[in-house]
C-alpha cells in the first residue's frame, strides 16, 4: 500500500528465474557447509538458478560436527524460543533426510536411536531432575531413569552411575554423508560450486551479487550469507550489517571398536562439571566431542583436548580404552551473542543471512533451508523464524 513501511521480515526480490547465463542467477549462496548447502538444495527445487562459493567447501564446520539432533537433552533454561526452532526443525528431519535420499540414491545417516543423558554423580542427577521437570512443564517428553534402569538400557555403561534420563526423540544424522547429499541433489538440479573466496558486489542500497578473488563478477538476484563463523568478515558487507558471528572452536574425535556397536543410544553427560557425548555409528564408528574454545580462527588440534575428551569418554563407556584413534578432527562454529541463528532479511536489500546457529547448525539445516527458500521465492519469512531476524542484535544493542 502507498506509503506503508514493509514488514520487518520482507525482502524486495528480484529474481531472474533460470537465468545462468554471463555469470549470472537468481540466487549466489556465500558458503556451501551445511546450512548454505540445504538452502541452495531447497531454492533449486523452486526453480531458481543457483550459484554457492566456497574457498573451502570441502571443509566446514559440518565435517567436524557430530550430528546430534537433540532439541531435548540440548536444553537451555534461557533459551525457550530456540528451543521452539529446534523442535520444528527436527520434525522436519525424517522427510528432509527421505527426500535426499531419494532423489539421490545417497545415505544421510539420519538414526532414530533417542539419546540418554547420564549422571555422573547425586549433583548431576538433581540437576538432571531438575531439566526434567523444567522440560516437562514445556510439554517435551523424557524419562527419569534410575542406576538400575540405565545400566539395563545401556549395559556397556560404566557401573556406578546414579541414573539418567532417557530422550526417546533425540536422535543422529552423520553430517558428512549428509552434506555429500545436499552437495549431489543441489547439482543435480543445476547447482553450481565455485571453490572461491568471495565479496558481495554492493550497488547503490542493494547487493546485486559477488566479486570473486579474481575479479569475476557474479550477479543474482539474491545473496544469501551463509559462511558460518566467518561471516562476519565476507568483504563488501556494510559494517552497520554485519552479521555479528564469531568463531568457537570444536573438537571431536572418531573412534572404531571392533564388532557390533556397543550403544544403541547417543549417550552424553557431564564428568566432573565437563560436557561429553559419544554418538555410535552404525559402522562401528563412535564420535566423541566436544570441546569448546574462545580462540578465534586457530582451527590446530589440541592435545590437552584431546586426552579430555577421551578420558572422559573412557568414564562413560570403558570399552573406549581399546579403540583406535581414527581421527581428530576440528572446526569452527559461529557463535552469535545470543547463541541463536541470524536469519532472514539484512537490512541491505537483496542480501539474506542464513548464519550464527552456534551448535544447532545440523539441526538447523532444515527449518533455516526452508525459510530462506521461502523467503526468496515469496518475500515472507516463515513465522517460526521471526525470532530470529537479525535486526534483533541492532535492537538489543540500542534499546
Amino acid at each position: 500500500l502507498e506509503g506503508a513501511s514493509r514488514p520487518s521480515n520482507l525482502i524486495r526480490v528480484m529474481p531472474a528465474r533460470g537465468s545462468m547465463r554471463n555469470n549470472s542467477s537468481d540466487v549466489v549462496v556465500v558458503g556451501a557447509g551445511a546450512i548454505g548447502a540445504a538452502v541452495a538444495w531447497r531454492c533449486a527445487q523452486r526453480g531458481l538458478s543457483v550459484i554457492t562459493v566456497d574457498p573451502e567447501p570441502e571443509r566446514g564446520a559440518w565435517h567436524t560436527a557430530a550430528g546430534m539432533l537433540a532439541p531435548i537433552t540440548e536444553l537451555h533454561y534461557a533459551e525457550t524460543p530456540l528451543l521452539r526452532l529446534n523442535l520444528d526443525s527436527l520434525a522436519r528431519y525424517p522427510s528432509f533426510a527421505a527426500e535426499l535420499t531419494e532423489a539421490t540414491g545417497l545415505p544421510t545417516g539420519y538414526l532414530e536411536c533417542g539419546t540418554v543423558e547420564i549422571a555422573w554423580d547425586g549433583a548431576d542427577l538433581a540437576a538432571l531432575r531438575d531439566l526434567h521437570a523444567f522440560g516437562t512443564g514445556l510439554g517435551l517428553r523424557s524419562t527419569l531413569l534410575t542406576g538400575r534402569e540405565l545400566r539395563a538400557l545401556e549395559p556397556a555403561l560404566a557401573a556406578g552411575l546414579p541414573g539418567g534420563m532417557l530422550a526417546e526423540s533425540d536422535h543422529q544424522v552423520d553430517p558428512r554423508l549428509l552434506h555429500a547429499a545436499l552437495l549431489a541433489g543441489s547439482a543435480s538440479l543445476g547447482v553450481r560450486t565455485v571453490s572461491a573466496t568471495a565479496s558481495v558486489d554492493v550497488q547503490g542500497d542493494r547487493a546485486v551479487g559477488v566479486m570473486l578473488e579474481d575479479r569475476t563478477r557474479l550477479a543474482a538476484g539474491t545473496v544469501v550469507l551463509a559462511a558460518g563463523a566467518w561471516s562476519r568478515g565476507i568483504a563488501g558487507v556494510p559494517d552497520s550489517i554485519a552479521p555479528r558471528v564469531r568463531p568457537v572452536k570444536g573438537q571431536t574425535l572418531r573412534l572404531r571398536l571392533a564388532g557390533a556397536p556397543r550403544l544403541a543410544h547417543v549417550v552424553r553427560g557431564r564428568v566432573k562439571g565437563v560436557p561429553i557425548y559419544v554418538l555410535p555409528r552404525t559402522d562401528g564408528e563412535y564420535v566423541v566431542g566436544a570441546s569448546s574454545e574462545e580462540v578465534g580462527f586457530d582451527r590446530t588440534p589440541r592435545a590437552g583436548a584431546v586426552y579430555e575428551l577421551l578420558r572422559d569418554a573412557q568414564s562413560l563407556l570403558p570399552e573406549l580404552g581399546e579403540a583406535v584413534l581414527a581421527q581428530v578432527c576440528t572446526g569452527l562454529r559461529p557463535g552469535s551473542p545470543d547463541n541463536a541463528p541470524l536469519v532472514g532479511p539484512s537490512g541491505l536489500d537483496g542480501l539474506v543471512l542464513a548464519t550464527g546457529h552456534f551448535r544447532n547448525g545440523i539441526l538447523l539445516s532444515p527449518v533455516t533451508a526452508d525459510g530462506v527458500a521461502e523467503l526468496i521465492t515469496t518475500g515472507a519469512l516463515p513465522e517460526v523464524l521471526a525470532p530470529f531476524l537479525p535486526t534483533r542484535l541492532a535492537k538489543a544493542v540500542t534499546a
